[in-house]
């Protein structure tokens, strides 16, 4: 069974940006999570540019992008009908980084104060 043409409309996808050169030129990626692909890379970062490209697109039903505001306001203004979600890599990466972020703070407590626990107390 065939997987499918390129020429087949977009119905799942991933934007995120990247560097074309790091710390000067930033641009966007689009991947077709269906089939693994790259479909195109955008110029740059903005949301307008995002917005467009995304409105040239209306059979995409889902859009999987960071948590940052600018890839969702472009989709939720040029596929106000296309599910939002966050992609798995900033899934794990923002829940390792609370994970981190919760366990120095309770080390910091405990370094800071007099006593120290006996045993490590219940959240």
């Amino acid at each position: 069974m065939a997987r499918g043409s390129p020429a087949d409309p977009l119905k799942v996808i991933g934007i995120d940006d990247w560097a074309w050169r790091r710390n000067h030129r930033y641009a966007s990626i689009i991947c077709n999570l269906e089939r693994r692909r790259i479909v195109t890379l955008l110029p740059d970062r903005e949301p307008a540019t995002a917005q467009a490209w995304l409105a040239a697109h209306p059979t995409i039903s889902v859009v999987a992008h960071d948590r940052g505001g600018g890839y969702g306001e472009a989709t939720a203004k040029a596929l106000p009908h296309a599910v939002q979600v966050a992609d798995r890599w900033h899934l794990r990466e923002n829940a390792g980084r609370a994970f981190l972020d919760a366990v120095r703070n309770r080390c910091a407590r405990y370094a800071s104060s007099s006593a120290r626990p006996r045993s490590i107390p219940s959240c």
